[in-house]
């Protein structure tokens, strides 16, 4: 079975981390519940077997697709992941560095404030915990030059199950015909032809 436009889309996860510090690099969609990352790992992503699992990038401007499929032992199951992103230097330094390989791992974000983070920890702002107001738990940053006006920063929890990954390819959006899962993903996402 390949896989096309009968395989339901997926866009339901916030975004995709990159880490760097394993053996190989890291792809984290991340998911806002763990329960929710948990329940997608143990019911479709446990079932791909490693050499089917596809990811692709399409560049298009100053975005790219990720969209993720795979073969699936259990093909009642089988579901594949699209999302939307903007490019970063996460991204970048992925693209660059991940010498053909990847583990895919699942992660959970969560949004952090004030009383929730040690002292050592950024804001959003880009300056550290004690850079901001606590006397009046206001928590703005004490920068005159920046206007955060409130302490928040983020955490990702990755979760231990992963899958190795073989298949990944780099496209332009122009190349997304060549390719059976990009241009599945792009017909049924984005054309809707």
């Amino acid at each position: 079975m390949s896989i096309g436009s009968l395989v339901p889309w997926s866009d339901d996860f916030l975004g995709v981390a990159y880490r760097y510090y394993d053996l190989r690099m890291n792809i984290v969609p991340l998911f806002t519940e763990k329960r929710r990352a948990t329940d997608l790992w143990n019911n479709i992503i446990r079932f791909w077997i490693n050499p089917s699992i596809r990811i692709r990038f399409v560049e298009s401007g100053d975005r790219y697709w990720f969209v993720m499929a795979s073969e699936s032992k259990n093909p009642d199951s089988n579901r594949s992941f699209f999302k939307m992103l903007a490019h970063s230097e996460n991204y970048e330094r992925f693209k660059h560095g991940h010498d053909g390989e990847a583990y895919l791992r699942f992660g959970v974000y969560s949004k952090k404030y004030f009383g929730d983070v040690k002292s050592d920890a950024i804001c959003n702002c880009g300056h550290e915990k004690g850079d901001h107001d606590d006397e009046d738990e206001q928590y703005y940053c004490l920068y005159e030059s920046c206007d955060c006006d409130m302490f928040e920063s983020f955490q990702v929890h990755i979760l231990g199950k992963k899958k190795t990954v073989t298949d990944i390819r780099f496209l332009n959006e122009s190349e997304a015909k060549d390719d059976q899962l990009a241009w599945n993903c792009l017909n049924s996402n984005e054309y809707n032809l």
